[in-house]
């Protein structure tokens, strides 16, 4: 462009085409000392003029731009190039709803009693899973008031408020701060590049969390997890374990796909979908817990069962007409193959007596 003479019409052209790609957004002149001097500069232009922190039209760039050819070009394009970056990060502030269309059962009411049906468990999960007695919640008072760690978080009873903090100088979104309303899980999420502590770093439920923008798709991976469980029938996670999200926002709805990593108690990745919809008129208030004795089973006592001895493992099966087998879990009951290494199989049930009114126009999800 250094080339084209000053008032011809391909400077003109090449002029009006820059312009056009990265001005027809207001620029502000205090964003940077060469916008400033261009501020400057511009009073030279008769009949223009620019006080820093105002903004410029279009036909002012263009008197400008005519008047001081390439260099302003240049300048300009160079000083605003950042601006246009940061417009492509998302912002996923507001309040949520959380959408119970995917697995609704299993999040609301709870999971089945040895349904480990399409996760990825290894035998060491599994054995955890069989001695748990849900009467542990009660009986054992560091299991009453415990947030959810944030991976499952997001997977149950997850209204969820997210506010963004704002760099003052920059604009720039340094952080997102999300609230779940059970028992105020509150979590940090930071844009601003900084790294993961050292693994020996004390673990929390909310663990820690970096995100980086991939398009218009947040993508936060999540470290220093306590450990807790992945389905709410004491299929357990361990603190080893790392969690990768992918935020995406259409309009309205939020769309957030957790992968779980975990070389203690996973074979393979276990990848699961959560919905939100935007709901400006939820509110959330505080969750208080107080710590009881809720069962008469003393101070030591922590319900389980002995290797073999849980009477319930196959009541699952039993009632849905699967195969045993196949409600023990492990990777391979992830894909959709293995639907055809299962026996044609049928409920010995004459009539739905379970989650038969889940989300349809009746409502509810009683048991029976």
């Amino acid at each position: 462009m250094s080339h084209v003479a000053v008032g011809s019409r391909l400077h003109t052209t090449a002029i009006t085409a820059l312009i056009m790609s990265t001005v027809v957004t207001c620029i502000h002149l205090d964003r940077s000392i060469d916008i400033c001097s261009m501020a400057m500069e511009a009073r030279k232009v008769p009949g223009v003029y620019v006080r820093p922190g105002r903004r410029l039209s279009l036909a002012v760039c263009l008197r400008a731009m005519k008047r001081y050819s390439a260099a302003f070009i240049v300048t300009l394009a160079v000083s605003t190039a950042p601006a246009l970056a940061f417009a492509q990060e998302i912002d996923f502030s507001g309040q949520w709803a959380p959408i119970y269309h995917e697995d609704g059962p299993e999040r609301l009411p709870g999971p089945e009693i040895g349904d480990y049906l399409g996760l990825p468990i290894n035998d060491a999960a599994r054995l955890r899973a069989d001695s748990y007695d849900a009467d542990r919640i009660s009986a054992v008072s560091e299991y009453q008031c415990r947030q959810h760690a944030a991976d499952y978080g997001m997977r149950g009873l997850a209204n969820m408020r997210v506010t963004a903090e704002i760099d003052p100088l920059k604009q720039r979104i340094l952080a997102f701060h999300t609230r779940i309303g059970f028992h105020d899980a509150e979590r940090t999420i930071y844009l601003d590049g900084r790294p993961h502590p050292p693994d020996m770093a004390p673990h929390t439920w909310a663990g820690f969390s970096t995100g980086v923008y991939e398009g218009n798709m947040l993508t936060i991976k999540t470290t220093h997890l306590k450990a807790y469980y992945i389905r709410r029938n004491g299929v357990p996670t361990s603190d080893r374990r790392t969690l990768t999200e992918h935020w995406v926002r259409h309009g309205d709805f939020l769309t957030v796909v957790t992968v779980i990593d975990d070389p203690v108690f996973l074979t393979e990745r276990l990848v699961r979908s959560q919905s939100w919809a935007l709901d400006p008129g939820q509110t959330m208030g505080s969750n208080w817990c107080e710590y009881a004795a809720e069962l008469p089973l003393g101070d030591e006592a922590v319900p389980h069962y002995l290797p073999g001895t849980n009477p319930y493992l196959k009541e699952f099966s039993t009632w849905y007409g699967l195969t045993y087998e196949a409600t023990r879990g492990g990777a391979e009951t992830m894909y959709p193959e293995y639907r055809s290494k299962l026996p044609q199989t049928w409920s010995t049930l004459d009539r739905c007596g379970r989650y038969c009114r889940c989300f349809n126009a009746e409502g509810g999800c009683a048991v029976k």
